[in-house]
This record gives structure tokens, sequence and C-alpha cells, in this order.
């Protein structure tokens, strides 16, 4: 599928966030105190001018002995595109953007554990021990850039 990848405002990001992972949760549930010193992208069809995926990315170290890393965080991407490659496209996109303009040596993220085989398969690995958020088990993944 025919997408472009851009950059994007935060406030671009937080319809398609707060739809795709807390839909009943209130929207200031997926507003970052950060949102304004990250980086964010959408994924785009043609001629569209809203996003079908996002992803916000901020430099975050994941150990304090860690390389500089960026942690990209409130990735969604709209249930009818999901399995086409579009957010594959939008995370190597954000890898790129972590090592070329961030200097980061790794990328990682909080995942949901329902989601570690997609993140397994993109060639992220696990980090650590399991955890819960708002009620969902979560783990943390990263890659080496």
């Amino acid at each position: 599928m025919a997408t472009t990848i851009r950059a994007i405002s935060a406030e671009e990001t937080i319809p398609l966030r707060h739809s795709v992972l807390w839909p009943d949760a209130p929207i200031e549930h997926v507003l970052l105190p950060e949102d304004a010193s990250g980086d964010h992208f959408g994924a785009f069809l043609p001629d569209a001018h809203l996003p079908i995926a996002v992803i916000s990315v901020f430099v975050e170290v994941l150990t304090p002995s860690s390389p500089k890393s960026a942690r990209f965080r409130k990735f969604a991407c709209a249930p009818e595109y999901q399995g086409k490659g579009i957010g594959s496209a939008l995370l190597h996109h954000v890898a790129s953007h972590a090592r070329e303009t961030l200097e980061a040596h790794g990328i990682w993220c909080d995942a949901r554990v329902s989601a570690t085989p997609w993140y397994l398969k993109r060639g992220m690995e696990p980090y650590g021990e399991i955890f819960q958020k708002s009620g969902i088990d979560y783990i943390r993944m990263q890659m080496q850039l």
C-alpha cells in the first residue's frame, strides 16, 4: 500500500492515539508531558489529510549505563490498515531518524505483551520483566541501531 511518512505535530497524533490505544479512557490519557520535546511522524495515504498510523520518538536512555538511545511511544495504526506493512515502514523510518538525526545507538519502547511477536519479527528483543500499566501487561522491547 502506497503511503507517505512525514513529520507531524504532536496534536496531529492525538486522535489516532486515542481511538486505537485507549478508546475508553479520557483523551488526556494519551497526552504525554514530553510531547513538546519529541519528534512525531504519521503515515498517510495519497491525498489524505489525516494519518493512518502515528508514532512519537524521544531521546531517552533505557538504563543509566546504556549509550544514547531513543524511546518511541504512542505507536498506533488504524485497525483497517494493520497487517499491510504500514506500521513496519513507520518503525523503520523512526529507527533511521533515531540513528541519523538523534544520533541514538538504539531504540526501545514499552510494548504491550500482546504485541511482542510483532516486535520480535522486526528485530526487537525483550528487555527486563513484564510489568503493568493501567491494568495491561507490558514488556520493554529494544533494538540496537
